[in-house]
């Protein structure tokens, strides 16, 4: 569960909006450290195809989310990846992923 601004938003819902953008080949969602909301959604993004990594289309994949979930749990923060961490059975390692954001 990640707690933002007050709103508890699950990351399983912000992964499954994510992953219905054409571009988003799999996403991973976890609390990233924010000075005035506690924590916001970061989302790491591996591309479908072709795409490309870009700010516009991080803005695009935000908006996406943003349209289909709701305006508080978007994820406010995109990262492109190659992979996501996984484990041997093929789950998405998210402890990993929340341990380089507390890291910096």
């Amino acid at each position: 569960m990640i707690i933002s601004a007050g709103y508890r938003i699950g990351p399983f819902e912000v992964e499954s909006a994510c992953l219905e953008h054409p571009a988003v080949a799999e996403a991973a969602a976890v609390a990233s450290p924010d000075e005035r909301r506690g924590n916001v959604v970061k989302a790491f993004v591996v591309l479908a195809g072709e795409h490309e990594p870009s700010e516009q289309l991080a803005e695009e994949i935000k908006a996406f989310v943003r349209d289909r979930h709701s305006a508080y749990a978007y994820p406010r923060i995109v990262e492109f990846v190659a992979e996501l961490p996984k484990t041997l059975t093929g789950k998405i390692r998210r402890v990993e992923l929340r341990e380089r954001e507390t890291r910096g």
